[in-house]
């Protein structure tokens, strides 16, 4: 049975915010389960705020925005602080180390840019995200992840996002279990 959940990722434009989103529906619609997915950004390009809802179910979701939020990324300050009053009870939170300077109440901060910078490419600290909050949240299998990213990323990218994943699920392993809401 395929469990509901409702899932934030928050941050700035140009942070890949969006086609992470699409990797998690593209995982939990491959599973069986009805998503629906809503995007909120500010005008500009780059920089202003930016997030993807994710609201899944076994069923076609009662309301396609996120309400009492399970899992919550926050990958920069403008996001900080935005979703604390819709944190369902137990939500998992996770944000940046070195972009979230206002730290939510409860959560685990994890190096994801630092991680990035290491492998080459800031851009791909959203799916070293990923990886990590995988790895920590259980929502779904490692192959499913993998496939879901294989298939949603230009080819001359695979290799690259494909490190950052693996990149995610070490930077779990040797982080302390998450604080809940």
């Amino acid at each position: 049975m395929i469990q509901h959940r409702e899932i934030r990722l928050s941050g700035s434009g140009g942070q890949g915010l969006q086609l992470s989103a699409r990797i998690l529906a593209r995982v939990f619609i491959n599973a069986g389960a009805h998503v629906a997915q809503s995007q909120s950004y500010e005008p500009t390009s780059r920089g202003g705020m930016s997030r993807s809802d994710l609201v899944i179910d076994e069923g076609t979701p009662d309301y396609p925005l996120a309400t009492s939020l399970d899992i919550l990324l926050i990958l920069d300050e403008c996001a900080a602080g935005a979703s604390e009053d819709i944190l369902g009870k137990g939500a998992l939170v996770f944000f940046d180390a070195e972009r979230v300077k206002t730290r939510p109440k409860t959560g685990m901060a994890l190096p994801l840019t630092r991680k990035a910078r290491e492998l080459g490419n800031i851009r791909v600290a959203n799916i070293i995200a990923l990886g990590a909050m995988n790895a920590l949240a259980e929502f779904c299998s490692g192959d499913e992840l993998e496939s879901a990213v294989r298939s949603s990323v230009p080819a001359r990218f695979v290799d690259l996002n494909l490190e950052a994943l693996a990149a995610g699920y070490e930077m779990a392993q040797d982080a302390k279990a998450p604080q809940t809401a």
